[in-house]
């Protein structure tokens, strides 16, 4: 029996003034500039202006679009609260300093979401903060991961759904056990504030699914039951494009089972979107075909599979933690997933911006002068696309010893890894399946692994603490003992267009058996050997420390569109 009495009310006081806190500290959502900035913080991330043209929007849709994104700046401070029980009173010491230091430190903070620089392995850059926990605030912070995963064992099939889910934290009850809480219970506060924000947007817009999804995303908030907005947002069918709530659960990096409340507030770019509607028509067709037993193959998809090309207004939450996301694949949730699909999300204009400023550059640097002038931006898009695409194919529900299952639960910690390498290296295997049936242009069929690449050295520099910048490192760690990726006597790297193909298939027939059997001690052999920096790799790693790692957002639409509608 749950019991959650008096000890949760400070907390939920505390997250609503967190949420107003940084709403007034940080109102464009990104870091605010500072004419003194760190640098370090400089160096670290290029500052790009991101917008997008509203002026096909009516008076109603903009001011439906303001709401939103009231309702997106609570995801801050909410997700502050998940990432450290600790953030709230240091963003208070933060603000309290006037110095230039300080002001770059509360800059840094902001972006972070905490005192740890995500892709500096998490070194703290405030000198009171204790090492990043790993189990981050999801679980007590006197407990051990251990006995966290032996009270899990302990429960019945029941609780301990509940206790694994996305949408609970552990805590200690009056008696000093583990109890499962409901965000709606743990998060009460700023989840109504967000819920009458996005009641306040389905009022003002006309578009009915948007109005559906705003109206069922709120009633979540309240029941922590998130079901019908899920499948609300896969049929949301609007020029105005938001995700809003708890989705990725990387911040847990001790299970893997806790999700993060972030959101992403775009307008769709309806002709780009059209453009891509064939590739929904193909999933079936490559999931049939995967390089795998055909027993772990799922033939039949849940019928919903959109794909929708955005531009982003506004970021808030784990969706604006250090490096910006430039695509995304939702929900998480295996149920929905199963029963109705997927969606996959394309934000055009944050890819434009690391093409331009990160990538480009990062090619002059590592790879061959051959190789370089294969890289371009239809291949960098395109291969985001099909990664997307590869996270709703291939094993998710599985059996292991004659019970049900799923590879998120069997993997625990190493699920997230595991399975963005799946997503990379599958996309690249599925593209050159569709260059090959004549759905692709074939002038991909070497543009793709040259960029693809060099864009590895771009996900490396997040840090192999991460999920992304560890799944990269196993990819190409794994093509150079392959050989199908080599590197000269100058250090720069290259693709033997002869053996790559091979290699991808290979790679991707080992890791999705892996997923299939749940195989969580060849998942950590894996991630121990392979998921390491090899010393050519550093070699060009040390080499562009003059490439910016990635995007420092100003969301200018977003300031533009509160003056609009204030």
């Amino acid at each position: 029996m749950r019991r959650f009495g008096a000890s949760f009310g400070g907390r939920l006081v505390g997250l609503s003034l967190m949420t107003g806190i940084v709403a007034l500290v940080a109102p464009t959502g990104g870091m605010k500039v500072s004419a003194r900035q760190d640098t370090i913080m400089t160096r670290l991330f290029a500052p790009v202006e991101i917008g997008a043209d509203l002026s096909d929007l009516p008076a109603s849709e903009r001011l439906a679009l303001a709401h939103i994104v009231d309702a997106a700046r609570v995801m801050d401070g909410l997700f502050l609260q998940q990432v450290w029980a600790g953030n709230p009173s240091m963003l208070l010491s933060l603000l309290g300093d006037q110095s230039a230091a300080g002001e770059a430190r509360l800059d840094f903070f902001l972006l972070n979401k905490g005192p740890w620089s995500r892709i500096e392995n998490n070194r703290s850059f405030v000198a009171e903060a204790p090492d990043k926990p790993a189990g981050a605030n999801f679980y007590p912070a006197d407990a051990t991961r251990e006995n966290v995963a032996a009270w899990f064992d302990r429960l019945d099939d029941a609780a301990r759904a509940d206790a694994t889910g996305f949408f609970t934290t552990i805590r200690r009850g009056l008696d000093g056990e583990f109890i499962s809480v409901p965000y709606s219970v743990e998060y009460q506060g700023p989840l109504a504030i967000a819920a009458e924000h996005l009641r306040a947007g389905a009022r003002a817009t006309t578009q009915p699914t948007l109005r559906r999804y705003l109206e069922s995303r709120a009633a979540s908030f309240v029941s922590n039951d998130y079901y019908d907005s899920d499948v609300a947002w896969m049929e949301l069918d609007a020029s105005i494009e938001p995700t809003i709530g708890p989705y990725e659960v990387y911040e847990d990096e001790w299970f893997n089972y806790k999700a993060a409340f972030e959101a992403f507030v775009t307008v769709r770019d309806a002709a780009a979107t059209s453009n891509l509607t064939r590739f929904g028509d193909q999933l079936q067709g490559l999931e049939d075909t995967l390089p795998i037993d055909p027993s772990f193959r799922n033939p039949s998809l849940g019928g919903l599979a959109p794909i929708r090309v955005v531009n982003v207004v506004f970021t808030a939450g784990e969706a604006n933690s250090g490096v910006q996301t430039a695509a995304f694949n939702l929900p998480n949730d295996e149920r929905v997933v199963r029963e109705k699909g997927s969606k996959r999300v394309m934000l055009k204009n944050v890819q434009e911006a690391k093409f331009e400023r990160v990538l480009t550059p990062i090619s002059r640097v590592a790879l061959s002068a051959d190789e370089q002038r294969d890289v371009t931006f239809d291949a960098f898009f395109t291969h985001i696309l099909m990664h997307e695409l590869m996270h709703g194919l291939g094993p998710s529900t599985i059996t292991v010893d004659g019970a049900e299952t799923t590879v998120r639960r069997q993997l625990r910690e190493t699920y997230s890894t595991i399975e963005e390498a799946k997503a990379d290296v599958s996309g690249l295997w599925a593209l050159h399946q569709l260059i090959d049936r004549g759905v692709v242009d074939s002038s991909l069929a070497r543009s793709m692994y040259s960029t693809f690449l060099a864009s590895t050295f771009r996900s490396i520099r997040f840090g192999i603490n991460e999920a992304h910048g560890r799944g990269v490192a196993i990819q190409l760690n794994s093509f150079l003992d392959a050989g199908a990726v080599t590197v000269d006597g100058d250090g720069r790297f290259a693709v033997d267009h002869s053996l790559i193909r091979d290699a991808v298939t290979s790679l991707t027939t080992e890791l999705m058996t892996l997923q299939a059997t749940g195989d969580v001690e060849a998942a950590e052999t894996i991630l121990a050997t392979r998921g390491v920096v090899r010393p050519e790799v550093q070699l060009v790693l040390d080499r562009l420390g003059s490439v910016p790692t990635d995007i420092q957002p100003r969301y200018v639409t977003a300031v533009q569109l509160a003056r609009q509608t204030r």
